[in-house]
């Protein structure tokens, strides 16, 4: 009998296996839990910049996480690449359809470092009631600028936020939890001079978040301890692809 939590990631296929599906799988795979996968839309990509895109329509994902949900016991699911607010909401009803107790992880992907444009930002403004459906939100300091400016802020005392810090230029590496309107800063354990820029990092940061919260931790110790495990891969090479240890 599977005792591992299952675990559903709903994102896009990266050929480079640093981001996404493949490299959400990999996450799973080292934290103990069962990983399934709903691809979103094919790119064509490398670790250092996105050729093309291709979404795949919401009714074949939609029908994907059905399945899913009828013939496994799902504890958690992860949202990465989403083309928009609509595409957004109506797989995160899917999945509270199939099962309204699941813990849902979203992490916003709205720019490609090199720039290639994920999310239309201009539906930002139409997901407030679909974010408080959410247990966590994990934008990059960039990212969270962009939801900010667009006032999609979520409540706090139902969905929390983790501002994850691999982008800012003062505290490089501090990430900041906010849950029942309170803020926990969460440091790197060693100095980032030990770290190299990894391609994916922030799915892998995110994945490994609710793979922990599949296991049943509570979202600071889901959060801290997907930290250490992110630092880790951030270490793991000098390359832009980093391997899970």
């Amino acid at each position: 009998m599977q005792e591992r939590p299952y675990v559903i990631s709903i994102a896009g296929f990266d050929p480079s296996g640093g981001a996404g599906l493949l490299s959400d799988s990999k996450t799973f795979e080292q934290l103990k839990v069962m990983g399934l996968g709903v691809c979103t839309a094919l790119t064509l990509q490398t670790a250092s910049k996105c050729l093309s895109l291709e979404w795949r329509p919401i009714d074949e994902v939609t029908e994907a996480i059905k399945v899913l949900m009828e013939n496994y016991p799902v504890s958690a699911v992860k949202i990465g690449l989403v083309k928009d607010a609509e595409f957004l909401g109506k797989i995160v009803r899917t999945v509270q359809k199939g099962n309204p107790e699941v813990k849902i992880v979203w992490d916003p992907v709205l720019k490609s470092t090199s720039e290639f444009t994920f999310f239309d930002i201009e539906t930002l403004h139409q997901l407030k009631s679909t974010v408080n459906k959410l247990s966590l939100i994990t934008p990059n300091y960039n990212e969270y600028s962009v939801l900010k400016e667009k006032l999609l802020l979520p409540d706090t005392n139902q969905c929390s936020l983790l501002i994850k810090g691999g982008h800012r230029e003062d505290h490089l590496g501090t990430d900041i939890l906010v849950e029942n309107g309170k803020e926990i800063l969460l440091a790197p354990t060693e100095s980032s001079a030990n770290y190299f820029p990894k391609h994916g990092s922030g799915c892998v940061l995110s994945s490994a978040i609710t793979a922990e919260l599949a296991k049943g931790e509570n979202r600071e110790t889901a959060c801290r301890n997907g930290k250490l495990y992110i630092e880790k891969f951030l270490k793991s090479n000098a390359s832009l692809l980093g391997t899970h240890l």
